[in-house]
This record gives C-alpha cells, structure tokens and sequence, in this order.
C-alpha cells in the first residue's frame, strides 16, 4: 500500500489572507498588539504581517478558525489539486467544506448508500464501530488504574473497567440501531463517570463532571470537544478520499450538515487519540488556565494562544507510529483514518465479512 499523506495548514489568526503564486499558496499573516482583543482583530487593525509561501503538492486540506480570507485563485489552485478547504467556528465546528469536483467510485457510494437503507445491515456496521470504541475506552481506563496510586480511585476505576467488558460482551444481543445506541450511551456514561481520575495533575483547574458540547461549559469539555473537531476534520478526508459520502452513515443519525458517517469513523479514536491527548497535555501541564477564556453566560473557549499549542500537539502526534493489528505494519497516527476507511470500503463491497475497527495493542 502506497504511503498515506496527511498534511493540514491551520489558520488560527483573524485576518489571514492566502493567494496564489504560480502553484504555491502565499499565506499573509496579521500581526497584532498583545492587548488587542480577539474579537477587534481584522486586518484594518494590524501592525504588520508576515508571509509563509507553501507549495501545494504539500497540503491536503486546509482548516481556517475564524474570519480569513482565501482568494479565488488560491481556491482554485486548491481544487485542482484536491485541496479541501474547511471553514470551523471558534469551538472548532465544522461550518463550510469547499472542494472540487470529487472523482469518485459511484458504485461504491451505491452500495453505502444501500447499506444505510438495510436496518440490519447498519445495526451491524454500527456494532462494530461501537465496539471499536468500547475496547478503546475500556483500555485506557485500564491504563490509567494501573497509574493511579490511591486504592480507592483504582478501585472505582477497575469498577468501571469491568461494567465495560460486560457491555462490550452484551452488544452481539442488541439486534436494532436503537437498542445500539442506548448501549452506547451507557457505556460513554460509564467511562466519563471516572474519566477525572486519569488526571494526575491541575484536577482542580481541569475539574470534569460530565460532558457538555455546544457550548462545552468547562476548560476540559472545550479542550475535548475542539480536539474531537480536529479528528473529525480527519475523517471527513479519509472518507472522501476513500470514495465514500462522509454525511451518510450508520450509527449517527443522519441530518442536515451533519457528516454522519465520518461520526461514525471516529467513535473508534476519540479514546486512544482525543482523549489520551487531551489527558497528557493536563498531565504535563502543556496546557493551563491561562489558555482559556470565559465567555459570558458560562461558556469556555480557547485563546488564541492555546489554540494553537493544542493543534501543534495534535500535529505531533499524528506523526507517532503505531502497529495496524490487521495489516501487521507500523503506520504514522496520520495515516490511520484512511486506512479504516479503506477496510470499510472493503466491506461494503463484499471483500470482509465485517468492518474491523483499529484497536491498538
């Protein structure tokens, strides 16, 4: 198998202006005064600015959080050479995706779709991405009670561990997506009943009761939900890449501007990837409160500044390797989404029996 490439440029200042220069993206950034707030920042309101020219057989999609600008013949350099590029609010929500004519296979996106049609063919492919993620979670719930050392908190953590396996072991009887789903929704309520406990340091400044989306209401749902925003930006490309319809899926219900298929693709690495991650930069203290704000009303959201300490990290880690248990090869954290969206693509035409979740050992 070829080698799989996956490079984002991210755009996290207000004001950026990107155009094109023959076939290299010209990247204007603004510079701004230290106090000037988020919201004054525009490029009437810089001071100055700095240029970062890329070429575009570098990139596979680009990510812009807030108001920038990319020119037309920037957009069309990116559609020629199948450069995605994604609009995402501040919380790192998907807003607007602009691509090119996709060159896709229309009998595979037939057979999704037929797919999505059958009850029990999607009750069985849900099942599977379900289980990816059960296993996921159970494991790191199993790592982080064997790094606790209070007896007490192990224990609760061994508890939860347990009550998982039996709910990984219950899913082959739940024959509908609704019995599926109301599965999964107890085993999530399991695992982030003792998610706190993997936190080792800043548990005050990181407290965590339950998860809360839309807006998150504390600094490590805001930290959770902007990386789950990052992994499903990942998805959505290796779907689309793989031939597949990202908004029709299995699992997620499928609604308006919603990529229910690539929700689907990433309930398997929320666990291993958002989740670890998001638990090592507390741990290490790469992450403060200093790279958070408050919003009136309750809210919390990432500065700038934090912003983009997360998405380096994030970046980081997607060049770490890891071994593929059904390919039996080391592969690049980057790489893994596009290789599960190939296995399910294999699927739906008939090559597996059943789709394989990435499970890593």
């Amino acid at each position: 198998m070829p080698e799989i490439t996956q490079n984002t440029l991210y755009l996290t200042t207000s004001g950026t202006y990107v155009a094109r220069d023959h076939l290299t993206l010209q990247v204007e950034v603004p510079l701004y005064p230290d106090d000037l707030p988020a919201e004054n920042r525009s490029r009437a309101t810089r001071t100055g600015s700095r240029t970062v020219a890329i070429p575009i057989h570098h990139l596979e999609s680009i990510c812009i959080f807030g108001p920038s600008t990319v020119s037309p013949p920037a957009l069309d350099l990116c559609w020629e050479h199948g450069v995605s590029v994604n609009y995402l609010n501040e919380w790192g929500r998907l807003q607007a995706r602009l691509t090119g004519v996709a060159d896709t296979s229309v009998s595979l996106r037939r057979l999704q779709f037929r797919a999505a049609d059958d009850p029990g063919k999607s009750a069985a492919i849900a099942r599977q991405f379900i289980a990816g993620k059960l296993q996921n979670a159970r494991n790191s719930l199993l790592r982080a009670g064997r790094e606790n050392p209070e007896d007490a908190e192990r224990q609760r953590l061994n508890d939860a561990t347990e009550a998982m396996a039996r709910q990984i072991r219950d899913l082959p009887s739940q024959p509908s997506l609704g019995s599926l789903r109301g599965a999964e929704g107890m085993a999530a309520a399991t695992y982030f009943s003792v998610f706190s406990l993997a936190l080792k340091q800043q548990r005050r400044e990181f407290e965590f009761v339950t998860r809360s989306r839309r807006p998150p209401r504390d600094r490590i749902n805001c930290l959770l939900s902007f990386l789950y925003a990052l992994v499903r930006h990942d998805c959505v490309s290796a779907l689309t890449a793989a031939g597949l319809d990202p908004f029709v899926g299995y699992l997620h219900a499928e609604r308006p501007n919603r990529p229910a298929l690539a929700l689907d693709l990433m309930e398997e690495f929320r666990p291993w990837l958002a989740d670890r991650l998001a638990l090592t930069l507390i741990n290490r203290q790469q992450l403060g409160v200093s790279d958070f704000k408050e919003r009136e009303g309750g809210s919390v959201e990432f500065n700038e500044a934090g912003r983009k300490r997360v998405i380096k990290a994030y970046q980081e880690r997607k060049m770490e390797t890891l071994n593929h248990p059904l390919l039996d090869q080391n592969y690049r954290v980057a790489q893994i989404p596009f290789l599960q969206a190939r296995i399910l693509a294999r699927h739906l035409r008939g090559d597996l029996v059943d789709y394989l979740p990435f499970v890593p050992k």
